[in-house]
């Protein structure tokens, strides 16, 4: 049998492969006392705790705030008008590659029917007509050669200059190969040096990678072309994605949180960590003892908590110190008095302006902004600055609505009968450089393991889908510890079409020469 992790994305193969293999039936239960503590209710925490009670594991889960979700949380905002909405921390794309995310989200629904399709996947700019990534061909390489074959911004005159190593380099994506070539190496220098035009560099290329939340200058291109890998070539689902239809606490959290409950797990919000202590048979966290940790935080708080907690190792300690937190995200949630042209996208990556990267159509995606809209004849619009350069909340949405109205005149005709803004910094930051120096899932800390978006993980995975791949490897491993078998995880084929193809100009992209 081929190996699945040696394979290439073979052409017109729509099918995920199998990572980790389920264990035995007889293998599924862990022993009878075994207890564990999960730091975090986000997507990596909640993953790893359904997981290991289901298992039997006794499992609490402690969360800071009030509701669980993290970057995913949700919880209820009251409007002028006196009825409650509940608001997130941004619109947020479930691609149909999320093999583990999803399959943790149908324990919540196990037909996923709060999720709908999002139509297209249109880049939109005040300096060249739109351009739409989806609706294309599934399977590679025929969703490539649709897209060259439909965009403007891969014309020939576009693409004249391009370096044929560094398109290469994005087709034979291989783990090891691509970090030891273009980790020390920027994004911007990648795509300086893939030769693109300016249109094709900001319509295909900078939307896509500001949308990891980080400046394009301060992202490792091996980052990059992992990511291209991830959510285009080698991905057999298809750029499509979808989105919940009703907001994430209604259809996600409480539904999981139940289940786990269900469960004998046990959720405590409002519960920070401060440190971990270490104690006979395992470690103390808030005051709850287990003999297993699984630390599922946003890189900067996970740093302060290990930080203050002496008795992790100096490995531990090293990486989590070195960890980089991306430059804030802004979120405005805007309620107009009037809605925008019927044949506004629900959502539209934005490109080539300053502050704003994305505008979603609340009004046309989920149920309770739906209601308000048809209530009062307006629209719910949500803005998104993915890695925002403004000094403050205010400043980030002036300048994102001014853009919006450049990008939709007819906003700007619109009065705002409410606004709600959120500005932050808890997303992960991937600089040159930085591959194997982050945490991985097991740590040389007895008990210990690392779960989010940012950890270290065997398999090509990105955003929700890493962060819960993360949290079902720590159950995993710490269901092996026990004697357990581990729980399945699918993914996508790991190496590129081209991947191993004795193609020499490949290294004339390493870093000494970007």
């Amino acid at each position: 049998m081929t190996d699945p992790l040696a394979a290439r994305a073979h052409p017109l193969r729509r099918r995920p492969r199998v990572l980790v293999p389920a264990g035995p039936p007889q293998t599924r239960s862990a022993p009878a006392g075994t207890r564990v503590v999960v730091v975090g209710g986000g997507v990596a925490g909640i993953s790893a705790a359904v997981v290991l009670a289901e298992r039997g594991v006794a499992v609490t889960l402690l969360e800071a705030a009030d509701t669980l979700g993290g970057r995913l949380g949700s919880w209820p905002h009251t409007l002028p008008d006196g009825t409650t909405q509940n608001v997130e921390h941004g619109f947020h794309a479930f691609f149909r590659h999320y093999y583990t995310w999803r399959a943790i989200l149908r324990r919540a629904d196990p037909l996923l029917g709060f999720l709908r399709p999002v139509d297209g996947y249109p880049v939109i700019s005040r300096r060249w007509p739109a351009e739409d990534l989806g609706n294309l061909p599934k399977a590679p390489p025929l969703n490539l050669l649709a897209l060259f074959a439909r965009s403007p911004s891969l014309r020939l005159r576009e693409i004249a200059g391009a370096d044929a190593g560094a398109g290469f380099a994005l087709l034979a994506h291989e783990a090891d190969r691509t970090r030891e070539l273009f980790d020390d190496v920027s994004a911007t220098a990648f795509l300086a040096r893939l030769g693109v035009s300016e249109r094709a560099r900001q319509m295909l290329f900078q939307a896509f990678a500001r949308s990891f939340f980080c400046a394009e200058e301060e992202l490792s291109a091996g980052e990059l072309v992992a990511m291209f890998h991830y959510y285009f070539l080698g991905n057999p689902e298809g750029i499509g994605f979808d989105s919940p239809s009703e907001d994430h606490l209604t259809c996600i959290w409480e539904p999981l949180a139940a289940h786990l409950e269900a469960h004998g797990g046990q959720i405590r919000t409002g519960v920070r960590a401060e440190s971990l202590e270490r104690v006979d048979g395992g470690w103390r966290v808030a005051g709850v003892e287990a003999e297993h940790v699984v630390l599922a935080l946003d890189p900067g708080n996970l740093r302060s908590l290990v930080g203050a907690s002496p008795d992790v190792s100096s490995r531990l300690a090293e990486q989590c110190a070195g960890l980089r937190v991306a430059p804030p995200f802004a979120v405005t949630r805007l309620w107009l008095d009037r809605d925008v042209r019927p044949d506004r996208a629900v959502f539209s990556a934005v490109s080539g302006e300053p502050t704003l990267d994305s505008v979603t159509l609340y009004s046309r995606l989920e149920r309770p902004s739906a209601e308000w809209a048809a209530r009062t004849g307006g629209a719910v619009l949500e803005l998104h600055s993915y890695a925002s350069r403004a000094p403050d909340a205010a400043t980030a949405s002036a300048r994102m609505r001014a853009e919006l109205e450049a990008l939709w005149p007819e906003v700007a005709g619109a009065r705002v009968v409410h606004e709600y803004t959120q500005f932050g910094a808890n997303a992960p930051a991937f600089p040159p450089g930085s591959a194997g120096t982050r945490p991985a899932v097991r740590t040389d800390t007895p008990g210990i393991r690392v779960a989010g978006d940012f950890v270290e993980v065997p398999y090509v995975s990105g955003l929700m889908e890493r962060a819960s791949m993360s949290g079902v490897l720590a159950a995993n491993d710490v269901l092996a510890a026990v004697g357990a078998g581990p729980e399945e995880i699918l993914g996508i084929p790991q190496r590129g079409l081209l991947a191993g193809l004795p193609v020499h100009r490949l290294g004339r992209l390493g870093r000494a020469r970007v």
